[in-house]
Order: C-alpha cells, then structure tokens, then sequence
C-alpha cells in the first residue's frame, strides 16, 4: 500500500485566474510577452496576489526577471489573511496543484525549517483558503516550465511577526537566500485604500486621492530599495501604509541586511505599478500593486 500524497487542491482557479491550463498559460503568455527581462536573474522578487484580472500584468514585470536554468527551489512567503499567527507556518501539504503542473514541496528544506522550531504547521482548510501564496503558483509555474521537472517549492506562511521576530526569520532564511539556486518569491500588494479597508490617508498637496495613494506607495518602495528594514519599519509606524505583505518584505529586508554585513552585494528596483481603481472620493476604494526584483552582484 502507497501513502496517498497529500495535496493542496486549486483553491482559487475558477474565481481569482482561469481554471483552464490552456487559457491560463495564454494569459500569462501574453503579460510576460508585454514586461522586459531589465535586471535578471532576480534572487528575489515582490509581487501582488490580487485576482489576475487586477494584478496578472503588473505581476509579470517581476517574475520577467527569473532565470528558470539557475533555479532550483522557490521560496514563497506570503502573509497570514484568515487567521492569526505570530510566527510562520509550514503546509501539511506535500504537493500544490495548479491548472498548468502540480508544484512538489522540498521535504528537505522542510524538514530543516522544522527542526529550528521557530514555525507551526497550518492546516490544510487554512493553506486553501488563503490566497496569497497560491496566487504565485500558476506565475511560478509557468516562469518555471523549461525546468519544470527540476525545481521545488517552499511554501511559507508569514504571521504577524515583531521586528525581531522578522529579524530572527531573516536571520534564518539569509542562508537559503544566499544560494544562487534558490528564489524567493514575496507575496504583497501595496496600499488598501477606502472606508471598507478602515484606511482614508490623504496627502491633499499630492492633488487628487489616487495620487496621494501612489506618492505614499511609492516613498514605501523607495524605502525598500534601500534594503534597510529599520526605515521600512520606521515608514510603517509614520503611515500605517496598509502593505498586506509588509511581514514577508520585513523578512526580506533583514536577510538582505544580513548577507550585506558579510559583504554580499545587492540592490532592488521596483519596475511596475499600478492600481485597481484611481480614487477621486471617500466614496471610493483601490488596492495597488507593485512588482520588483533583488539582484546580486
């Protein structure tokens, strides 16, 4: 008798992208075909986990700039939406579906992750409810297709992690970051906007509110390509800028930190932005979308 592998079905194909392999590779296709490979191989990229129809173009500016020959395992930390968690967890998973391939979890990495003792394990009802790791599958999958039988995922699911916490986490994942091999893949969109979303900043000298959203979204991306997680910190305690994803950034930002003390180079360039909707009133909502890579030198 074989153990039956425990898989994270699709959750969200049908609703957030198309559940149709055929129709979902041309998608995708067509975004990659429109976004320019400027600062590749990315180590690491930020982009959005919003439907497709909102972000999928905004999104394949990032993932433009992975080298499918060089990697080999794809971190993917995304944050917590549906429940609380102060630290990070692993899926109960062994397999994640998607409409193009099924995506295999590195039992290795896993089991090393696990034996720090710094993560919980999440049920397989909150793996499939949340999206904002799943939504970097089909994305991954196709950058990855010329290697497809090559490479693993690690899945992480990111809590709300105080600064050492996020410290410690960088620490840890510094390593794995290190690793030419390795890409990690950071699940956030930028700034909720609107009274559904409990969040009215608004900067009037920037003129019209969508603008305001964009000069504030764009002093945090600033601030991330400086690599320096106390100022990212810093800039959320000023704004409370509603960044879904600050989290998996902030662990991000202290791995890099890390390896630049043992004098690896690095830099980060955002090479897309958008919005879902341009504000004009307090009537109004928009989430936006940022998509970005880290490079080493």
């Amino acid at each position: 008798m074989s153990n039956r592998v425990v898989c994270r079905e699709a959750s969200h194909a049908g609703s957030w992208y198309s559940s149709s392999g055929s129709q979902l590779n041309a998608q995708l296709d067509s975004w990659l075909s429109q976004a320019q490979s400027t600062i590749g191989p990315a180590r690491a990229i930020i982009a959005p986990h919003a439907g497709y129809t909102y972000c999928g173009a905004c999104a394949a500016h990032a993932y433009k700039q992975v080298d499918p020959s060089v990697t080999r395992r794809v971190f993917i930390l995304g944050p917590s939406h549906h429940v609380p968690l102060s630290r990070c967890a692993l899926s109960l998973a062994e397999v994640y579906k998607t409409p193009l391939y099924d995506l295999r979890i590195d039992q290795k990495v896993y089991a090393d992750l696990w034996k720090t003792g710094m993560f919980e394990r999440m049920s397989l009802q909150t793996d499939e409810d949340e999206h904002s790791i799943e939504m970097h599958l089909p994305y991954t999958a196709k950058a990855m297709e010329s290697h497809k039988d090559e490479f693993s995922i690690v899945p992480v699911l990111v809590g709300a992690l105080s600064e050492t916490k996020e410290q410690e986490y960088g620490a840890l994942f510094s390593k794995y970051l290190a690793d030419p091999s390795n890409l990690f893949i950071i699940s956030s969109d930028f700034c909720h906007w609107g009274q559904r979303f409990r969040y009215t900043y608004y900067d009037e000298s920037q003129g019209e509110i969508y603008r305001s959203i964009e000069n504030l979204d764009k002093m945090g991306m600033g601030i991330i390509e400086q690599l320096d997680p106390m100022s990212f910190t810093n800039y959320l305690k000023k704004y409370h800028n509603t960044i879904c994803g600050r989290h998996p950034i902030g662990v991000l930002l202290n791995a890099v930190a890390e390896l630049r003390k043992n004098g690896l180079e690095m830099n980060f360039s955002f090479l897309n932005y958008a919005q879902s909707s341009e504000c004009r009133n307090w009537q109004d909502s928009s989430v936006s979308y940022a998509a970005g890579a880290l490079i080493v030198h």
